[in-house]
């Protein structure tokens, strides 16, 4: 099929700190069909940041490939999405007077920027402003004030902010495997595209993407960002500690967690056996499957409780009353929803990419939430009118600024 005859094709790149997934979508109609999905393990990433910018090139590479070959097509631009614990949000307020008491785009823009200008650390730059609502002479909970009358215009914003340096490696990785960057997008943001209803996002719900390397939460209230936060532990965090425990490689521990892991040690029956292979070629020895359980369920607790006292301490857990989602390779852990839920006293899901069409038999799990979020993402952002201010300056601009700085990434 040729590129006329086909919908437009919009590609997300999760870049995760154990796998880089690829995922091709074609739009018609508003409708997104996943055409084609690539998926390597990562290697030259660590905790959401390069460590290795040729080892990451040519995972990314690899991922990119096998996506073209299934969808058909070749791969140029790509919507990317970041983590990492160089990541921080936060809520900024900005005041304007209206200059003709009609409010115009300007003056939306005008005080979006004011509510932007706060300050950076030296290697700190803008990743997003999202608008959360506008007053108009103190009137709040107002969406979009463009037209309406008044001489005080005020905008709350959520800022989430990230290391130049960080970004300006992504981009120069996915440069030298030979992709443009549309974007560059927080992964939960991402992830909430692919998984949260639009009822969730109005009444209040937690997205938790529970990755290799991070945790990333992100808080909506009323269709709007309240709060990110970024955790510097994940999944890898569990198949350590499963190594460690075990006295076995991490690739064997990493194959026991996803075949065995359960969150809650009671959960396991204690007569069930399993076979752990041993290292520097002793024989393999057969433990209680409970010793896994004993193992993760308190690493699983940690950060769940770390996340939990985020929630209570930024104050937006009142404001989650339709509970919590849980996306990301982790989420698959066995019984992790019951103990997410005694520890956020919440009612908690697990979060499977819905509303899209094509090879969602591939694309169903927690695992390429992110990646699908990114085309659903991508969708949006290019369906968007220029002129909106929901454009949320800031986004795609940061490639370009980026650029500016180090000069043509390559």
């Amino acid at each position: 099929m040729s590129h006329q005859e086909r919908g437009k094709l919009i590609i997300g790149l999760d870049i995760g700190t154990t796998k880089i997934c690829t995922v091709v979508g074609e739009v018609l109609d508003g409708q997104v069909d996943i055409i084609g999905v690539g998926s390597h393990p990562s290697v030259g990433m660590r905790k959401g940041v390069v460590v290795n910018i040729e080892s990451t090139v040519k995972s990314i590479e690899k991922a990119m490939h096998e996506a073209e070959m299934m969808a058909g097509c070749d791969i140029t631009s790509v919507y990317v999405g970041i983590a990492g614990s160089h990541v921080s949000g936060q809520n900024s307020h900005g005041v304007i007077a209206v200059k003709n008491r009609e409010i115009s785009r300007d003056d939306i823009d005008k005080v979006v920027e004011n509510a932007k200008a706060i300050p950076l650390g030296q290697d700190q730059s803008v990743i997003h402003v999202l608008p959360q609502q506008f007053h108009v002479d103190g009137r709040g909970g107002i969406q979009d004030p463009l037209g309406m009358t008044g001489v005080r215009l005020e905008a709350e914003v959520h800022i989430v902010t990230g290391s130049v340096t960080a970004v300006h490696n992504i981009i120069k990785c996915c440069n030298r495997a030979g992709l443009e960057v549309d974007d560059v997008v927080l992964e939960p943001i991402a992830s909430a595209e692919a998984v949260l209803t639009p009822e969730e996002m109005e009444l209040g719900v937690a997205l938790l993407d529970i990755g290799g390397g991070t945790t990333d939460l992100a808080v909506f209230s009323e269709n709007c960002i309240q709060r990110t936060f970024v955790l510097g532990i994940g999944g890898n965090n569990l198949t350590n500690d499963l190594s460690i425990g075990l006295r076995t490689p991490m690739k064997d521990a990493e194959r026991l967690k996803e075949k065995f892991g359960c969150a809650i040690a009671a959960m396991i029956n204690k007569d069930q056996a399993i076979e752990v292979p041993s290292v520097g070629g002793r024989k393999s020895r057969r433990l209680s499957q409970r010793v896994m359980g004993d193992i993760l369920e308190p690493r699983m607790e940690e950060m769940l409780t770390l996340v939990n006292h985020e929630l209570v301490s930024s104050g937006v857990k009142p404001l989650i009353t339709a509970g919590v989602v849980l996306t990301g390779g982790t989420a698959m852990l066995t019984n992790i929803v019951e103990l997410a839920e005694q520890i956020f006293d919440l009612p908690v899901r697990i979060g499977y990419p819905r509303k899209i069409g094509g090879v969602t038999d591939i694309v169903n799990t927690p695992q390429c939430a992110t990646g699908v979020g990114l085309v659903v993402y991508g969708m949006k952002s290019e369906s968007r009118s220029v002129s909106t201010v929901l454009e949320q300056k800031g986004i795609g601009g940061l490639a370009r600024k980026i650029k500016g700085l180090f000069g043509r990434i390559m």
